[in-house]
């Protein structure tokens, strides 16, 4: 297959993905690239939508200079305004373009020994070489922005249905070694294809996190409240840690390594198994917001401060592993009876336990319930008693029962252009609610949401922008404050980092109010009255 044939091929799967709709789709489109595609470029292409991918830093500011040394910048500038995405922009505006591009094996090894200066000057070179779908996907190779669609989860299912002819090549099984294993995944391949497992240690490897489906209030009429227990649901997040033959690792819940933000969660790991629970920042006792854990998340070193100010600590769920034993098919109450044990032997710091939640009826646990935001819990979760880990979101064994989300209506005030097939509209909406400032009210930001609504809805927000825009600022508008949007969020809580001094969590928007007047959006002080202290 000539390299040309092979770079075209990924670049024509990276739009394929982000312009097809639904979960099946895409998989038949993974699977078919995955099963025309030799090695080893199907393993660089599995590892840049893995996110796993360890290319030189190419920041967008840098391709923008590319870009503008050889087109107008003021054109450049207009186009990427129109456009809404760098890639896509610099695929369409480079000039030229040649029929000599490289495969993507060669555009990896080129790129991977350069720096980020040597890279961009890589970059341009290829970019002259290549047509505007393999600059598509360059650029997005390049500036680690995949966007198309996919989760890293997904891909492992496409690579799990390679091996349909093969048993033991489930997606488990992908996921349990998947930490052990490195770009371009030969010896994956190898294996999916009929050949020997990967030779991997799995002392420390990630256990496929078991996830739970939300409750459909309808069913409970049909479960009996005998079969499951209750826990609360914290604001945290999910975790998994292993600590085997003298080494530590912490996961999240997706399989990525977290070790390096939290050092005293891995000081005080010095018991061997594997826990499965949620990670919180707890002072005297009490947990803090979310905001404190976050911001601890994704760095690679954490100061004392931080240490002091925003102590990590593990709430534990389940037992996966005692050090001696894989527990996993065992039902949940036997791993809970030895999750007591295991805590009792081992009295772990920084370390406690889920409590069960005592119930007999859905009325009285309705009740309960009822009260998490007071008490500053998510909701509840439903686990069936007799029900093995199984990773994955079986349906049936595990459901989350979150507490009603709270809402407010507030004013859009920017709008900003979305990324992929929503590229082409104005879909992510900053909004604002009101405060008394110097020269009267004035409207604070306190949010932002891209999710909610219908395309229909998009539609019409996006030719509201276009026709009521006052200031541009690149890619983001500023519009006249005159729509009010419904927003639903399940907490808020003070921010420092914020204007307005609040951060909602998850926030959506549930209802556009062309009926409702700016001025009776909701005030700050409402918002405000709404933080758990």
């Amino acid at each position: 297959m000539p390299y040309l044939v092979r770079m075209h091929a990924f670049a024509d799967l990276l739009e394929g993905l982000l312009f097809t709709p639904g979960r099946n789709a895409k998989l038949a489109r993974l699977r078919a690239y995955l099963a025309a595609t030799p090695d080893p470029c199907r393993g660089w292409a599995v590892a840049a939508l893995c996110g796993e991918l360890a290319l030189p830093s190419v920041t967008p500011a840098r391709i923008r200079g590319l870009v503008e040394d050889r087109v107008d910048p003021t054109l450049f500038r207009l186009s990427y305004d129109y456009v809404g995405d760098l890639a896509e922009t610099v695929a369409l505006i480079w000039p030229g373009g040649g029929t000599g591009a490289p495969s993507l094996s060669d555009v990896v090894a080129d790129l991977a020994g350069a720096g980020p200066v040597e890279a961009g000057k890589r970059i341009a070179v290829l970019c002259d070489l290549m047509g505007p779908s393999e600059r598509l996907a360059l650029v997005k190779l390049a500036t680690g922005g995949m966007r198309v669609g996919v989760s890293a989860r997904l891909v492992r299912t496409a690579l799990a249905g390679m091996a349909e002819a093969h048993p033991g090549r489930s997606l488990e099984r992908i996921e349990e070694l998947w930490f052990g294993l490195e770009p371009p995944y030969t010896a994956l391949f190898d294996w999916l294809d009929g050949g020997p497992e990967p030779d991997v240690d799995l002392a420390l490897a990630f256990r496929p996190a078991m996830l739970a489906n939300p409750l459909d209030e309808t069913r409970l009429g049909e479960m009996d409240p005998a079969d499951y227990v209750a826990e609360w649901k914290w604001d945290g997040i999910r975790i998994q840690a292993t600590a085997l033959g003298g080494e530590r690792r912490l996961y999240t819940r997706t399989g990525d390594e977290i070790s390096a933000a939290f050092p005293d969660v891995m000081d005080s790991m010095t018991w061997q198994g594997t826990v499965d629970g949620e990670l919180l920042v707890v002072r005297d006792g009490t947990v803090a917001p979310f905001a404190d854990l976050q911001k601890r998340l994704g760095r690679k070193r954490v100061g004392r401060k931080t240490l002091t100010d925003s102590p990590a600590h593990l709430r534990l769920y389940d037992l996966l592993h005692d050090g001696t034993e894989d527990l996993r098919t065992r039902p949940l109450v036997d791993r809970r009876a030895r999750l007591l044990d295991w805590f009792a032997t081992h009295g772990p710091e920084r370390t406690d336990l889920s409590e069960d939640v005592a119930f007999e009826t859905w009325e009285g646990l309705a009740t309960l319930r009822a009260g998490a935001r007071a008490t500053g819990q998510e909701g509840l979760m439903l686990k069936r008693r007799d029900a093995p880990y199984t990773g994955g979101r079986p349906m049936g064994p595990w459901f989350k029962w979150k507490r009603d989300p709270l809402s407010a209506d507030c004013v859009m005030v920017y709008a900003q252009r979305g990324h992929g097939k929503r590229s082409s509209f104005y879909s992510d909406f900053t909004f604002a609610a009101w405060r008394d400032g110097a020269a009267g009210p004035e409207l604070v930001p306190v949010g932002k949401a891209y999710s909610g609504f219908t395309d229909e809805e998009l539609g019409q927000l996006d030719k509201w922008v276009r026709a009521n825009t006052v200031e541009r600022y690149g890619p983001v508008r500023a519009v006249k404050p005159e729509v009010v949007l419904e927003v639903a969020f399940d907490a808020i809580q003070r921010s420092a980092r914020h204007k307005s001094g609040v951060a909602m969590r998850f926030p959506r928007i549930k209802r556009i109010r062309w009926d409702k007047p700016a001025a009776e959006a909701d005030r700050l002080t409402t918002l405000q009255g709404l933080i758990a202290e």
